[in-house]
């Protein structure tokens, strides 16, 4: 079985779309719990939250990577930030088994891609993504690493992303406005 995760209700087709790599594909995981973070985008929740207007392409958060194991690791970049992306937010799992892999690699384990559309096996509810997520950690499924257990060496790290990732954002106005939101500390003087 493959998972896809949506915002969307009723997809009986899912339809490849332009991602952060530019190109069109879905994306898809061999398990369930490495698509929870799909549920919630963090900029697009936070910039509606805020009532910032965009009608452009949403830039992706993703606040995760992989422990040496292969299980997914989520980071907290920020004070809260899981609550904040994902407390409250409901969405979809895709199921499926049929898909035409595109042979696009990402850097998640388990993950595969298909250029093409593929049909919807099932679909479950997942009423709110923030207690998905801490289901998933407590089962032993994945991690988190909580904002306050950042070594000095990861905020140091944090800290010369986000100021890179803020000066390269200029086409995207929504991301900045993200940023600044919570990360204005680190942003400090760049602001335009």
């Amino acid at each position: 079985m493959l998972y896809h995760a949506s915002a969307t209700p009723n997809i009986s087709i899912l339809e490849p779309r332009i991602s952060n790599h530019g190109i069109p594909l879905l994306y898809f995981s061999k398990k369930r719990e490495n698509v929870l973070v799909y549920l919630s985008n963090a900029i697009e929740k936070y910039c509606r939250e805020t009532g910032f207007r965009y009608h452009g392409t949403w830039k992706k958060w993703g606040p995760y990577g992989f422990n040496k194991d292969g299980t997914q690791r989520i980071e907290e970049y920020y004070p809260d930030a899981l609550i904040k992306a994902y407390q409250g937010v409901s969405g979809y799992i895709y199921y499926t088994d049929d898909v035409d892999d595109s042979g696009f690699r990402t850097n998640s384990p388990d993950a595969v891609t298909s250029s093409k559309p593929v049909p919807v096996k099932c679909v479950e509810f997942v009423s709110d993504a923030f207690e998905a997520i801490l289901q998933a950690e407590a089962a032993g499924l994945i991690s988190i690493l909580r904002y306050e257990e950042q070594t000095e060496q990861m905020r140091e790290w944090n800290r010369r992303t986000i100021r890179q990732e803020y000066r390269e954002a200029v086409d995207h106005p929504e991301y900045r406005h993200f940023l600044l939101g919570n990360f204005a500390d680190l942003i400090e003087g760049m602001v335009d």
